[in-house]
């Protein structure tokens, strides 16, 4: 895979870890049957999506610091509230309650006026974009829901025992199944019309029906599945939080540079996926 030269390190990674995943495939025994073989070739696994499709130059840190530190700031407010839900109901999997539960810890959609505000500023972003900024959004709206966080993943795995490495593999599918429920179940409860749907010309692509509503866009989905596997991810290998947190940032900007969100829908989203985090993490005795 050729790397550009002058391209930031952490995507050149990412690059480089879909290289690498391919080549230990190649290494390993092929144990596999043929009819797993050719199911995989039909439908190819993050690693095998990202290598055919590797990142373009991302966004900078300049321009992902302010959404990165709203996000991070949602951190101990998540802590503390499972510490709740701990104390009550200990590490026995529940998902059902806790789905009820999370549901309930996220902050009431904003005032309109809030949301107005908001709106302006996703308004004045998309006066500023960039055929390189569309193209990095559109990779990150790709990937950032499920594949980057499940390659990182598999990078970790390839230091640990196999058994291991899969039980960690289906957390990480759980943690991130969850976040997509309970998401959808409370963008459907709240029913905030995302940005283009408010203002049509933000994304004319999109042909938004006079007088829609939807799609809803409180909370991100996004955002939840992203901080949902940082937490988990950063638990497994802290020395590369810095990684995951940074990825995240360039996630959630994403969504406000194409106008799929505004602010508040991201932090409810980061929160939510936090305490998702957590409770896998708990459940499953980490």
């Amino acid at each position: 895979m050729t790397i550009l030269r002058g391209v930031k390190w952490p995507y050149v990674l990412i690059a480089l870890l879909a290289a690498a995943a391919a080549v230990v495939g190649l290494l390993r025994p092929q144990s596999v049957t043929a009819s797993t073989s050719a199911a995989a070739k039909e439908k190819p696994g993050a690693t095998e999506r990202i290598k055919q499709n590797p990142p373009p130059k991302l966004f900078t840190d300049a321009e992902i610091a302010t959404i990165g530190k709203d996000a991070a700031a949602q951190r101990k407010k998540a802590d503390a509230l499972f510490a709740q839900w701990k104390a009550t109901h200990g590490i026995a999997r529940d998902d059902k309650a806790f789905a009820v539960w999370a549901a309930k810890q996220v902050p009431a959609p904003p005032a309109a006026a809030r949301r107005t505000a908001e709106l302006r500023q996703v308004q004045k972003l998309a006066r500023t974009r960039t055929p390189a900024g569309t193209k990095a959004a559109t990779w990150l709206e790709l990937n950032g829901k499920k594949d980057i966080w499940k390659l990182y993943l598999h990078d970790q795995r390839e230091l640990i025992p196999a058994q291991q490495g899969e039980a960690e593999k289906l957390q990480l599918k759980s943690a991130l199944k969850l976040a997509k429920t309970i998401s959808d179940q409370l963008a459907a409860k709240d029913k905030q019309s995302a940005p283009f749907v408010l203002d049509p010309s933000l994304r004319p692509e999109k042909h938004i029906k006079p007088g829609a509503k939807g799609p809803y866009s409180y909370p991100s989905r996004h955002a939840t599945r992203s901080a949902a596997a940082v937490t988990f991810l950063s638990a497994l290998s802290p020395h590369r939080a810095a990684d995951y947190e940074w990825m995240r940032a360039e996630v959630l900007y994403s969504r406000l540079y194409m106008a799929g969100h505004v602010t508040d829908d991201l932090t409810a989203g980061t929160l939510l996926g936090d305490l998702i985090g957590d409770y896998e993490l708990a459940v499953d005795g980490h």
